[in-house]
């Protein structure tokens, strides 16, 4: 897992991993902590979005609240 860089210092965000297809995002707090988003859910060109935003270390969180909500494939 890569430690998410948090630049606002506000984020929920505290980790994520990339793979080709998919981004798995960890948040700090919340009922579930692991969150897996793939190409088939939300779909390819949001999540290669999470990645940018997560490379960055910026935006991440706010970008998942506002434009990806529940559309995740997998939480626990």
């Amino acid at each position: 897992m890569t430690p998410y860089r948090n630049l606002s210092g506000n984020s929920n965000v505290v980790a994520y991993e990339t793979t080709d297809d998919s981004i798995h995002v960890v948040f700090k707090s919340g009922t579930y902590r692991h969150y897996l988003y793939n190409s088939a859910r939300p779909g390819a060109a949001v999540v290669e979005r999470m990645k940018q935003l997560a490379a960055q270390g910026r935006g991440l969180n706010s970008y998942i609240s506002s434009t990806v909500k529940d559309k995740f494939r997998r939480k626990w």
